[in-house]
């Protein structure tokens, strides 16, 4: 949670402080637009890779890897001498942010029986929307206070107590974990995925920047042809040696198969509406970035409280409703706030947005928290590492796609408005950010719809022996098991009796947290 926790605030603590890097390392607009693209980018193409490297080399040696890495590159952020410095050093922070979330589902999932873990996934969702509002609110403070004068670099040195923390805790209290069988990394696939979410990814975060350039339509038009040439090889890979980069048999797995297509669209929700929000706050409105971080802190708890309900009480009587009604709720705030935005126009206060944010928040807890349940409740468990890496894929490439989508629904009302004085600007971004608010309503209700392909009730998961009467049995029936999972993730070798050396590996693989609390 500590690791999640520092990612999710340190996608969004960086925009606050843009301004102040600016000034102080005289760096240009490109340098700048770098800092936060290049984070995104490193880190949505290596979180596959990271994840599947968990299944291989160990969960939790990939997670303090990323985790001391994360830290490190955040004090070369911290102490960075020069746009190059801190452009370089960012794209370090990415890539090992990469190695460290996937390993962070995929370790509650293998570590925790099927009645556990949906607590720990409301105290994810809750970690999520803490995340996602005090990320803003704690970069106004720190750039504000000035701490020792060090200006903005205190959003990076943060970092350092919080990674240190995690990595004492997490080498001392997780439990190691990999795949029940041996497999190798798929280099081909590696390079395949990375080049497909580059030429995605790349040129939508730069996009209207660079004046959306033709090579950057031609880019995107081309990637779904390398994804396809990765499927081709993936099933390839597949049936050569049975260690493919991406297990497309997960996509077999109904809830997996829609749970990923929630959190695609998701996250364009996501994209759209915390950037068109910090700006009508910000550039709109006017407001100092200290009192946009205030008004979210409303938002925030809601996400918090709903998140630890939803998957505790509400999930187990009503199943995908649960998720359902959030999506529901969430479009209610946002027509709530779209008639306030209407009424009070650029004279709206921050109480006045309490009650959409709450409902919104409340919505959103309703979904986050549940949802990364029912992605990963049915896959088997030498598989966790690769499909908490897809998870966060897409989520990842969601929120691009809303980044690009920005432009589209939000830019382009505000630049056909002309804005030239204040209270032109003011009434500009009110009403873009009143039409971007109706795009994201719209597609709360396509999620509303695929909603409906998750399972209608939560199954109870399948694990190896923590609850079940032959959980005393001896390592090679553990590793045999293992196997039989991995057959039915469709596995080349799967249906072959496990071997000494794969039944050893078995037996060091977490079972329901170590058959008690001690392994956790």
């Amino acid at each position: 949670m500590t690791a999640a926790f520092m990612d999710l605030v340190d996608v969004t603590i960086v925009n606050i402080a843009i301004p102040s890097i600016e000034r102080d390392l005289s760096a240009s607009f490109g340098a700048i637009q770098w800092v936060t693209a290049g984070y995104a980018l490193a880190f949505a193409a290596g979180l596959i890779t990271g994840g599947r490297l968990g299944d291989i080399y160990g969960r939790k040696r990939l997670f303090l890897v990323g985790i001391a890495g994360f830290t490190l590159a955040s004090a070369l952020c911290g102490f960075a001498a020069n746009p190059e410095m801190l452009v370089a050093s960012r794209l370090l922070q990415g890539g090992m942010a990469a190695l460290m979330v996937p390993q962070v589902l995929a370790i509650v999932h293998v570590t925790f029986p099927a009645h556990e873990r949906g607590k720990v996934f409301g105290l994810f969702g809750a970690i999520v929307g803490l995340g996602a509002v005090s990320g803003p609110l704690l970069g106004a403070l720190l750039t504000q206070w000035n701490l020792f004068g060090l200006e903005w670099r205190p959003i990076f040195l943060i970092n350092l107590p919080v990674g240190i923390a995690g990595l004492i805790l997490g080498r001392k209290y997780i439990t190691e974990s990999k795949a029940g069988q041996a497999l190798r990394l798929d280099l081909v696939g590696v390079a395949l995925v990375t080049l497909g979410l580059l030429m995605l990814i790349y040129p939508l975060t730069r996009g209207r920047e660079l004046g959306w350039p033709l090579w950057g339509h031609l880019c995107m038009l081309a990637s779904p042809l390398v994804f396809a040439a990765l499927v081709a090889y993936e099933r390839y890979k597949t049936r050569k040696d049975g260690s493919p980069l991406i297990e497309l048999s997960l996509f077999k797995v109904k809830s997996f198969a829609a749970g990923v297509a929630v959190q695609l669209t998701f996250g364009v929700v996501m994209g759209v509406f915390f950037l068109v929000w910090t700006l009508y706050m910000q550039t709109g409105l006017g407001w100092t970035p200290l009192r946009a971080g205030l008004t979210g802190v409303p938002f925030s708890i809601a996400v918090s409280v709903a998140a630890g309900i939803s998957v505790q009480k509400l999930v187990p009587r009503f199943g995908r409703k649960v998720l359902q009604t959030g999506a529901l709720t969430m479009a209610a705030g946002l027509l709530l706030y779209i008639w306030e935005a209407d009424r009070y126009g650029t004279g709206i206060h921050s109480w006045q947005m309490i009650l959409p944010l709450v409902v919104m928040g409340a919505g959103m807890g309703l979904i986050v928290a549940p949802l990364t349940d029912a992605v990963l409740s049915e896959v088997p468990r030498e598989h966790a590492g690769s499909a908490s890496g897809l998870i966060n894929t897409t989520q990842q490439m969601g929120t691009a796609l809303g980044l690009g989508l920005v432009s589209v629904v939000f830019f382009d009302t505000v630049d056909d408005a002309a804005p030239r004085t204040p209270a032109e600007v003011g009434g500009a971004f009110t009403e873009a950010f009143q039409g971007a608010l109706w795009w994201v309503a719209a597609v709360l209700g396509v999620i509303f719809l695929v909603m409906f392909a998750l399972p209608r009730r939560p199954k109870q998961h399948q694990e190896t022996a923590g609850l079940e009467p032959e959980a005393s049995a001896p390592a090679p029936a553990e590793g045999a098991e293992g196997e039989g999972a991995a057959g039915g993730a469709g596995d080349a070798g799967a249906t072959k009796v496990a071997t000494a050396a794969e039944s050893a590996e078995a037996d060091r693989e977490p079972v329901s947290a170590g058959r008690g609390s001690g392994g956790r």
